[in-house]
Formats: structure tokens, C-alpha cells, sequence
């Protein structure tokens, strides 16, 4: 990701971040900008370039959580408030208790019971501990690390499990190598 604002040592209230959150939604300076923007909790604004390759596992990933779990919503890049920042997962899938609840709100207040993240060649293991660790404090029942080679580590709060609660699996995920994207 590239943090083209300067960086400060002074972390945002979530009120300060929320606000900070809807002024980016209105500025037009951003609206054309093609891939994930996220915010991290000092106020700078992180930039993900998209690839092919994620764009096909994130539509691949999507289009599974719909026919398996049809009695919620999935939902691509949401924005949701974590201690470190607006993050947003790359798919995440929400029950109808959830939608109720918060339905359109941006950014979530809490995270969707489900958040996953398609991982780029850039991204490191402890940027994703984070990652993960944030959307499980803020409501997430699982967080999922998929791989370029089809590889999905699922997680919850008490670490690693061999099987998602949500009964959902990726059969026929495609599968890539990792430096595919890059030629």
C-alpha cells in the first residue's frame, strides 16, 4: 500500500476518524482513484493498486459466499472502523441481524461476521496479524487469509481453525502462482 499523506504520531479519536472517513467519501479528488483506499488511525490515507489476480479470487470468493450462504449479504470492500484505522476487506459477509442493524452505514461501526482478505505479493504477515486482530476486536467471528495459490488460513479469536463455523468452502478456488501479477 502507498501512504501518499505525511505520517504524524497522533492517533485519530474514532469520532475524528469517522468524520475524517465521510470527507474522503465527498471529495472528488479521490472518487476516480481506482483501487482500495484505507486510513489508518494517524490519518493517512493508504492506497492498494488493484491486479487481475485479486480481482478474480475477490469475484470468485464473492460469488461462493452468495450461493452458500444466501441468508445474508456479501458485501466487497467495506469500510469498517477498527483501532487501526478504516480497513476494508477485500469481501466480507454479513448475516440479515447485522444489515438491520447497521445496514448502509460507512464506515461499519463493526465488523461484518466474516471479513476476508485476498493477500498481494506486498502484503507482510504482520500487517495481516493486524489486520486480523482488528476486525475480530471489533466483531468479527472469522477473518480468512487467502492465498495467490489457492491456500485460505482461517481464523477467530482463538487462532487458527481447520474449517469455517459458517460452513462455507472455496472448492474450485482458483489457483495462481505468486508472482503471476507482476511480468
Amino acid at each position: 500500500a502507498t501512504s501518499p499523506t505525511q505520517q504524524t504520531s497522533i492517533r485519530l479519536s474514532r469520532t475524528d476518524l469517522r468524520a475524517r472517513w465521510q470527507q474522503m467519501l465527498r471529495d472528488p479528488m479521490l472518487a476516480d482513484i481506482p483501487g482500495k483506499i484505507e486510513l489508518t488511525e494517524k490519518g493517512t490515507i493508504e492506497l492498494s493498486p488493484p491486479t487481475t489476480r485479486h480481482s478474480i479470487l475477490q469475484a470468485f470468493i464473492t460469488g461462493a459466499l452468495q450461493r452458500e450462504r444466501p441468508d445474508g449479504t456479501t458485501l466487497t470492500e467495506c469500510a469498517v472502523e477498527t483501532e487501526i484505522g478504516v480497513r476494508l476487506p477485500d469481501v466480507a459477509w454479513e448475516s440479515s441481524e447485522f444489515m438491520s442493524r447497521y445496514g448502509t452505514m460507512s464506515p461499519l461501526p463493526r465488523a461484518p461476521e466474516l471479513c476476508i482478505e485476498v493477500l498481494s505479493p506486498s502484503n507482510s504477515e504482520p500487517e495481516m496479524q493486524q489486520k486480523t486482530a482488528a476486525y475480530l476486536a471489533v466483531g468479527a467471528l472469522e477473518v480468512w487469509l487467502v492465498r495467490a495459490d489457492g491456500t485460505v488460513k482461517m481464523l477467530n479469536d482463538r487462532g487458527r481453525v481447520a474449517a469455517s463455523a459458517f460452513g462455507i468452502t472455496l472448492d474450485g478456488l482458483p489457483r495462481f502462482a505468486p508472482d503471476s501479477e507482476i511480468r
